[in-house]
């Protein structure tokens, strides 16, 4: 039996996707995977190391990594309308040079909620950076805005919290595509034939959670940091989509794109989308 290291987040859309492969309710072709559950910027950092094997990982983390992994076609959180929202404890972000003038904390540096952020607000430079649940309390704390992913978005405005740009919204506005956010990646020091049953695997497992949806199973809820059974299957609903089971044409095309706004954005960078998915020649 081969032993593969898999790394994604608590959050209900990826125990959503990765319940059934990870706990033997579908036929994982003699793999056994170890599953590490972890917030997405100590993933992104772990990528940057090549730790783990399969690793979900932030798109924006994505051109420091492109030599050490390859991107599957299975498992990704794309879509429309489910981009992360800059929030504010008042209005008065909204003033001109409000964003500009303000300390902004972000749920890590190498995420693409931060470089949504920054291709919306090229000139706020005040940048402080923190676990996505932490960002919250931040803003509450009147220190600053912040950009919010998650569960969060459907919880900020019970906390009197105020929207003040949908940072998605923005972004498709701008390009007419859906937002990638984030994907899943598979090393390459793991020979092609198996990277490709992982990512048929990953499928088989999608298709397996949503055989059994909406209900909600003790693997979701024991990962969902007390969240309501409401929030769980409104975070499911979000992120987890036809672009989960398969990226197809459009969901690279939109993650293409991304990866120009990065290089736009680091002119000195010498990254190349040449062979950054799994069925791109070598």
């Amino acid at each position: 039996m081969q032993i593969i290291s898999i790394g994604f987040s608590p959050c209900p859309n990826d125990t959503f996707i990765f319940d059934a492969l990870i706990n033997n309710k579908i036929d994982t072709r003699g793999i056994r995977f170890n599953a590490v559950l972890e917030d997405v910027q100590t993933l992104n950092e772990w990528a940057i190391e090549g730790k783990l094997a399969v690793t979900k990982l932030s798109f924006g983390v994505l051109p420091l990594v492109a030599e050490k992994y390859k991107l599957l076609n299975s498992g990704s959180a794309l879509g429309r309308g489910v981009g992360p929202l800059l929030i504010s404890s008042n209005n008065e972000a909204c003033l001109p040079g409000g964003v500009n003038d303000s300390w902004i904390a972000i749920p890590g540096e190498n995420t693409t909620a931060h470089l949504l952020f920054s291709l919306a607000y090229p000139q706020a430079k005040n940048k402080i950076f923190l676990r996505y649940d932490e960002i919250e309390q931040f803003v509450s704390d009147r220190k600053g805005l912040g950009v919010i992913i998650h569960e969060n978005r459907f919880t900020y405005q019970q906390k009197g919290l105020k929207k003040v740009t949908d940072l998605g919204d923005f972004w498709e506005n701008q390009t007419g595509q859906p937002i990638p956010l984030g994907g899943i990646v598979v090393s390459n020091l793991i020979n092609y034939t198996m990277q490709k049953e992982i990512d048929v695997l990953i499928k088989k497992s999608i298709n397996y959670a949503f055989s059994n949806y909406p209900q909600l199973n003790d693997y979701i809820r024991g990962n969902a940091q007390e969240m309501s059974d409401d929030v769980m299957r409104k975070h499911i609903d979000l992120y987890v989509n036809p672009f989960s089971i398969d990226l197809g044409e459009e969901g690279k095309r939109a993650v293409l794109i991304l990866m120009e706004v990065y290089r736009t954005l680091h002119p000195s960078s010498t990254f190349s989308a040449e062979r950054l998915f799994v069925d791109d020649p070598a």
